[in-house]
């Protein structure tokens, strides 16, 4: 019996020693040391008012779970009052609220783009955006990151070629590993020429960029052809996806989304704390304030050690290379205090295995300066 039992778990023990020769095994780590790894960009994950705010609506008899889909009895209050309230604050027609960011990319690229229709990728988009195109029906093209005549020959070759559907653009604002930006206003320009959709994934740049931490979409929001997600678990502090669109996507979402149709809808807690994180990015600017005067802080203490720094956001990488050598350095760091963590493939490219600094608001400018030297010491004078 146990050499059956073996014999059925034995691919998986073949999988997971083959990651390990490859140094790219995986592991769950308790957090500790000093956070240069989250994505609570404005450190509202344990802002006072956000726990407050959610103590209130438990003692007021919010629930703590929805117990339904959004279409049976899930459907709160909470969720809708926030959706309203998103949309007015983006700027969009309409808003829809989904669990997480990875479900929401998954569920709308699986679920709006109709067969015979165009996705247009960038390269570096988030696992989520892959897999959902992966799911859905429509033609995908890969293009050149962060590359707009990539973008534009990829739309010309495929209607040469006889595509006759709508095409549908799709980046991230903030590249979530690389720490650059897309070239939206290009991005948005192709859009119009081609009478296409642009898809842009927020996720490191909602409450951390644009007016009132609107995102880097901000000055398009409220145009038919764009749609855009905004996650609510990293600058916003809480869990979740805001999904802002035209009033007839969101309605064509709520009937065809099947990730949203047949899931349990989010907590209405979480609904009232992302309602919360958007009314504290009006109301406390100072914290979008002091977190791009910690990221210009930084990149100037790394120029003065020498580190190159490629990029200027919250997202700082320091390319390693090897894999074994990535996590060695950030193992190092950490038993020094810091909690970096090393970014191996399929992750990122192979070859380019990385430390990802990330910047926020729970740390200081000491913090800063004693990483930076703990990672010139460590690297022995490697400049990257």
């Amino acid at each position: 019996m146990n050499a059956i039992k073996g014999a059925k778990i034995a691919r998986y023990a073949g999988a997971l020693r083959a990651l390990k020769e490859e140094d790219r095994l995986r592991g769950l780590k308790a957090r500790a040391g000093v956070d240069f790894t989250s994505n609570d960009y404005l450190a509202l994950a344990s802002a006072p008012r956000m726990k407050q705010v959610v103590s209130a609506a438990l003692e007021a008899g919010t629930p703590i779970g929805a117990g339904g889909s959004r279409l049976l009895r899930g459907n709160c209050e909470e969720h809708e009052q926030l959706e309203a309230y998103a949309a007015k604050f983006f700027g969009a027609e309409a808003a829809l609220f989904f669990g997480g960011g990875y479900v929401a990319n998954f569920a709308v690229l699986s679920t709006v783009p109709q067969r015979g229709d165009l996705l247009v990728l960038d390269s570096l988009v988030h696992a989520s955006i892959h897999e959902g195109a992966r799911a859905g029906r429509a033609d995908v093209r890969i293009t050149a990151h962060n590359d707009p005549q990539s973008v534009e020959s990829s739309i010309r070759d495929w209607r040469a070629e006889g595509g006759m559907g709508r095409v549908w653009i799709v980046a991230e604002s903030l590249y979530s590993m690389d720490g650059d930006f897309a070239p939206l206003e290009d991005l948005v320009a192709i859009a119009d020429r081609h009478d296409a959709f642009l898809m842009v994934d927020e996720a490191h740049a909602t409450g951390v960029y644009g007016e009132q931490g609107r995102g880097l979409t901000a000055a398009y929001e409220g145009r038919e052809n764009l749609l855009v997600l905004h996650t609510c678990g990293k600058a916003l502090g809480a869990s979740g996806a805001l999904v802002t669109a035209s009033g007839v996507l969101r309605d064509f979402m709520i009937n065809r989304c099947r990730p949203f149709i047949f899931a349990t809808a989010p907590s209405p807690l979480m609904a009232v704390a992302v309602r919360e994180a958007l009314a504290i990015l009006q109301e406390e600017p100072e914290r979008q304030r002091n977190l791009a005067d910690l990221v210009t802080f930084t990149h100037r203490e790394m120029d003065v050690r020498g580190l190159r720094s490629p990029q200027h956001s919250q997202i700082v990488p320091y390319i390693v290379g090897d894999n074994a050598h990535a996590m060695r350095l950030a193992s190092s760091l950490q038993a020094r205090g810091f909690d970096v963590r090393g970014i191996r493939p399929p992750t990122v490219p192979p070859g380019t295995a990385r430390l990802r600094i990330s910047l926020t608001l729970n740390v200081g400018e000491d913090d800063v300066r004693a990483m930076l030297d703990a990672l010139v010491e460590e690297t022995r004078g490697e400049i990257q």
